[in-house]
């Protein structure tokens, strides 16, 4: 495994998990329509760290994680769309209607 390997090993699921936890606390302080775009996206970038993981662990085997026209694939495939989508979709949403 080269050395960039270990360091996006790292990076990925901690900014998940930061903008999920992030967007979590502000759907709870507030509630309004933006944070929910915003909770939705993390989520999707969520499912695919776990993708990923889940093909680099052997988990759930009978997904054919990496294969083409697989279920692992397209949920991976459909956690990145939502997740680039959404999440600055609402961010958007959020900053114009914070003022």
């Amino acid at each position: 495994m080269r050395e960039h390997d270990h360091l996006t090993l790292l990076v990925f699921p901690v900014a998940a998990c930061l903008l999920f936890v992030g967007a979590m606390v502000l759907f709870g302080r507030r509630r309004s329509a933006p944070s929910v775009p915003q909770l939705l996206g993390s989520a999707g970038l969520l499912v695919v760290v776990f993708a990923h993981a889940a093909e680099a662990s052997h988990w759930l085997p009978w997904m054919h994680w990496g294969a083409e026209h697989s279920v692992g694939h397209y949920l991976d495939l459909a956690g990145a769309v939502s997740g680039l989508a959404l999440f600055p979709l609402g961010y958007l949403f959020h900053a114009i209607t914070k003022r």
